[in-house]
């Protein structure tokens, strides 16, 4: 039997993370942020308290199968009629605080499922 050393996996992983920033592929971003696998998109969302139902709309559109919406410092959970275009497209969506989003995120992707993160600072 052969074993190979498996190398780096070419999708995105976050390298770091703040209070107020991320670090994909070790490229700082300093604002509001999707994150895939083969994507890193800004995203127009800039608050918790200020996302609406078209932020979701977006994250709906990406082809994953699992959205992990890391909502700042603490943990947080939409109104259900704000994710309401995940369900109707059958995507999950987990809350979780930023930090928690994205160690959730790099074991995902690491096992390669479709998920994204769409990650906030406030």
């Amino acid at each position: 039997m052969k074993l190979h050393a498996a190398g780096p996996s070419p999708a995105n992983t976050i390298t770091g993370y703040g209070e107020d920033h991320v670090l994909v592929n070790g490229r700082r971003h300093d604002s509001s942020v999707i994150i895939t696998a083969d994507q890193v998109l800004a995203w127009d969302a800039d608050v918790f308290d200020r996302l609406k139902r078209e932020d979701f709309e977006r994250l709906a559109n990406l082809g994953v199968e699992i959205v992990l919406l890391g909502t700042g410092p603490r943990q947080r959970f939409p109104h259900p009629r704000l994710t309401a275009p995940l369900a109707a497209a059958g995507i999950g969506v987990e809350a979780m605080d930023l930090k928690a989003a994205c160690r959730t995120y790099n074991i995902l992707v690491a096992e390669e499922r479709k998920v994204a993160a769409a990650l906030l600072f406030a």
